[in-house]
């Protein structure tokens, strides 16, 4: 299934800071990742329901970036996030970084969310609240 066919989760402003920026003056490439992080936090904490307790939380447990354009400062992005696949404990996001007006795609990427028990570390099943945010 295509980004374009997906059902939109969330698209969240982020505000680039000048700590972002490496010493070639653009956005250093870990800081892609924090966009992404930030993003998800946003969606997740918008979701009705539970979606984090003391039995069962997401971890990231792989992450695809494919950078396409740089991103200098300043600049205001704005972070897609899509649901690609539904597991019992996992799921595939996907992610598009562009500009606050869409012109520019400066990365695109997925990531797999595993929820697991913390005191385990043993894979639980997908709490039905980010389930149901995913249909």
């Amino acid at each position: 299934m295509s980004a374009t066919t997906q059902r939109l989760l969330a698209r969240v402003p982020i505000r680039v800071r000048w700590r972002d920026l490496d010493a070639y003056n653009h956005v250093n490439n870990s800081s892609y990742l924090t966009y992404l992080e930030e993003a998800r936090l946003v969606w997740l904490a918008g979701i009705e329901g539970e979606w984090k307790s003391a039995e069962s939380s997401p971890v990231l447990a792989a992450s695809q970036l494919d950078f396409r354009e740089q991103i200098e400062w300043p600049a205001e992005l704005v972070v897609e996030i899509r649901c690609e696949k539904l597991g019992n404990s996992s799921l595939t996001l996907v992610h598009r970084i562009t500009s606050a007006d869409g012109t520019r795609l400066h990365c695109d990427a997925s990531v797999v969310m595993v929820w697991i028990n913390p005191a385990s570390g043993r894979p639980r099943p997908l709490p039905e609240s980010v389930r149901a945010a995913c249909a």
